[in-house]
C-alpha cells in the first residue's frame, strides 16, 4: 500500500498533536470536529482536507480512522466507524463503563475491523526495557513494583470526567507493560476492594489515590494517582528485585527535589504534561496504527485491555463511594495491616503473569 488515507475525527488538545503526526507521514489526512472552525484551523496548517462529522461516517475514501474526541463519546465513535471497514485508532479511555466498552468490542469484532487503543506507554523505551528485562529473568527476585501518575494541575471542572473513572490510577496500573499490555490483565476486584481516595477541594472529585494490588507471581505492586502534583508531571516507576532495582522515568527531569547535601539530581526543567512527556511514543503508536492500516502489523493494545483497565478503574470509584457512604477514609484495620505511613488503604488485585506474552 502507498502512503494511507486517514480520516482524524477530533481536533482539540490530543487531536491536534495527532493531526501534526499524521500529515506528513500520509497520503492524504481528512479532519472533522463538532467545532467546525477547529477543524477549519487544524486543515489550513496541516493543508488537510475538512469534513463534517456527519459526514465522516459515511466516508468512502479512507484506509483508516483516528478518534481523539472526547472520552463520552468514544464508544459510539467506535460502533459508528466500524461501519466503514477500516482499522481504527482511538484514544483512551474506550469509556468509563463496562457495558460500553464491551458494546463497542463486540460491535469491532462482530465487522472484523481492528481497534487500536492508545496506551502509549507500550512505546516508551524504558517501560518498554524494563518488561523485557522482567521477562528474561534480568531483575532477579522481584518483589514490589511502584507506579505513579501524577499530573500537575487539576483539569478544569467542566472538562473533566469523575476521577475514580478517569483517573491516571488506571492507566498507571495498566497501561504500563506488566497492567495494561495482555501480558498482564486485571481480574475483575474481590468483594472486599478498597480503594482509597481523598479529595483536594470541594468542586473536584478524588484526587489522590493510592491501588495496592498483588501479581500472580507473588509481587506486590502499588499504583499512586494525583490530580494536582505542583511540582509537575510525574509518571514513573520502580521495579524492586533481591538483587537490584529497575527505574522508569528517572531522568533529570523528574519533578522532584533531592534534599541531600551536595546533590544536584535531578537538574533539568520538570515536565509540564502528558504530551511532552510522551511526545516520542505518541509518535511511534501512530506509527505502529499505520503499519495496522497498512496489513504489516498487530494491533498493539486492544478493546479487550482497555476493558481490563477500567475494571481497576470501576473498583476504585466503588470503593470511593463505599467510603462517602461510611464517611471513613481507612478502616483502622487495614490502616494496622498496611503500616502507619499508609495513606491509603487498597485491596490486592489478581494480575496474570508478566511474562504470559
Amino acid at each position: 500500500m502507498a502512503k494511507p488515507r486517514i480520516g482524524l475525527l477530533g481536533v482539540g488538545r490530543i487531536g491536534i498533536m495527532h493531526a501534526r503526526i499524521l500529515a506528513p507521514k500520509v497520503e492524504s489526512l481528512v479532519v472533522a470536529d463538532v467545532v467546525p472552525e477547529r477543524a477549519r484551523q487544524a486543515a489550513d496548517e496541516l493543508g488537510a482536507r475538512v469534513r463534517s462529522v456527519e459526514d465522516f461516517f459515511d466516508s468512502d475514501d479512507l484506509d483508516g480512522v483516528v478518534l481523539a474526541t472526547p472520552t463520552d463519546a468514544h464508544a459510539r465513535h467506535i460502533e459508528a466507524a466500524v461501519r466503514l471497514g477500516v482499522p481504527i485508532f482511538c484514544e483512551k479511555p474506550v469509556a468509563l463503563d463496562i457495558a460500553s466498552t464491551e458494546r463497542a468490542n463486540a460491535a469491532a469484532k462482530s465487522a472484523g475491523v481492528p481497534v487500536h487503543i492508545g496506551f502509549q506507554r507500550r512505546f516508551d523505551a524504558a517501560y518498554a526495557a524494563a518488561r523485557e528485562r522482567l521477562a528474561a529473568g534480568k531483575i532477579e527476585g522481584a518483589a514490589k513494583v511502584h507506579m505513579h501518575t501524577l499530573d500537575q494541575a487539576l483539569q478544569p471542572a467542566s472538562s473533566s470526567p469523575p476521577a475514580a473513572a478517569s483517573s491516571p490510577t488506571a492507566s498507571s496500573t495498566t497501561s504500563t507493560p506488566f497492567g495494561g499490555s495482555r501480558a498482564a490483565k486485571s481480574k475483575r476486584s474481590s468483594p472486599s476492594a478498597r480503594i482509597w481516595g481523598c479529595p483536594i477541594s470541594p468542586t473536584s472529585p478524588t484526587c489522590e489515590t493510592v491501588l495496592a494490588l498483588r501479581l500472580t507471581g507473588g509481587a506486590l505492586a502499588t499504583a499512586h494517582s494525583s490530580r494536582f502534583n505542583g511540582a509537575g508531571y510525574d509518571v514513573r516507576m520502580e521495579v524492586h528485585g533481591t538483587e537490584g532495582t529497575d527505574v522508569v522515568g528517572m531522568d533529570e527531569r523528574l519533578p522532584v527535589r533531592s534534599l541531600e547535601p551536595g546533590v544536584a539530581y535531578p537538574s533539568g526543567e520538570p515536565w509540564v504534561d502528558f504530551i511532552a512527556r510522551f511526545a516520542d511514543c505518541y509518535e511511534r503508536e501512530l506509527e505502529a496504527s499505520l503499519d495496522v492500516v497498512a496489513g504489516k502489523g498487530e494491533v498493539p493494545s486492544t478493546i479487550d485491555d482497555a476493558v481490563a483497565s477500567l475494571r481497576v478503574a470501576e473498583a476504585c470509584a466503588a470503593s470511593c463511594r463505599k467510603a462517602a457512604r461510611s464517611k471513613s477514609r481507612v478502616e483502622p484495620r487495614l490502616l494496622r495491616r498496611l503500616g502507619r505511613r499508609a495513606l491509603f488503604a487498597g485491596t490486592l488485585f489478581s494480575m496474570r503473569s508478566t511474562a504470559a506474552r
